[in-house]
């Protein structure tokens, strides 16, 4: 058997072009809490990531699939402190500063759905690779139509939509860190807790059939 080694393709990754873009939010997954590194001192955050869809920027990424939106994502650190990236993005979102009580606990899942403006910059990376990366999110002005959403929406979270499966078909980079997460520990924990007391619960109802 030939073990082949071939010429790159030569096609060119596709990178949104920056400009400012409708966008609708369409994916969200709960990341969790873990400890992480900031200017080289260790810290623990709680992280979330968002996606969204560009459904008027359709392009070619797979000839079996046709037209896509362009997607892009952001990370955040699940804080309304008045100062956290999170805060800010969303109060531009709305077009309105959050009061103190509605700051307090405010639940991210209702972005699901929603459509803003995304204002799309280009950066590179320490290796030398363009790519791009939201710069600005903001209110959409009044009377603008959005277009019919495309991508399903998703979640994954640590409630009623953890799934292990899920969490094997997400790239690496989201995938490790789940897996180092509190959250992730402790629904493992208790799975295989739920398992184990599964297990004992058949021998028991075997051993009830035995004569003495």
């Amino acid at each position: 058997m030939a073990i082949l080694a071939t010429a790159s393709s030569g096609v060119k990754r596709q990178i949104i072009p920056s400009d400012t873009y409708l966008a609708r939010c369409y994916s969200m997954i709960h990341i969790g809490t873990y400890q992480d590194e900031y200017m080289g001192d260790p810290k623990i955050v709680n992280k979330v990531r968002f996606t969204w869809e560009l459904p008027t920027e359709l392009r070619v990424f797979n000839e079996a699939s046709g037209e896509q939106p362009f997607v892009i994502d952001k990370e955040y650190t699940l804080s309304m402190h008045e100062k956290s990236n999170l805060r800010q993005d969303l109060e531009n979102w709305r077009g309105k500063q959050f009061t103190d009580e509605e700051a307090r606990s405010f639940d991210v899942t209702n972005l699901l759905g929603k459509y803003c403006f995304l204002g799309i910059i280009h950066t590179t990376s320490k290796k030398g690779s363009e790519y791009a990366k939201i710069g600005t999110v903001s209110k959409l002005p009044k009377g603008t139509t959005s277009p019919p959403p495309i991508n399903p929406e998703f979640i994954f979270d640590y409630d009623a939509n953890f799934d292990t499966e899920v969490i094997a078909s997400f790239p690496d980079f989201i995938k490790d860190k789940i897996m180092i997460s509190n959250e992730y520990k402790d629904r493992i924990n208790q799975l295989e807790g739920k398992e184990l007391d599964r297990k004992l619960d058949a021998v028991a109802a075997e051993n009830d059939d035995l004569p003495f």
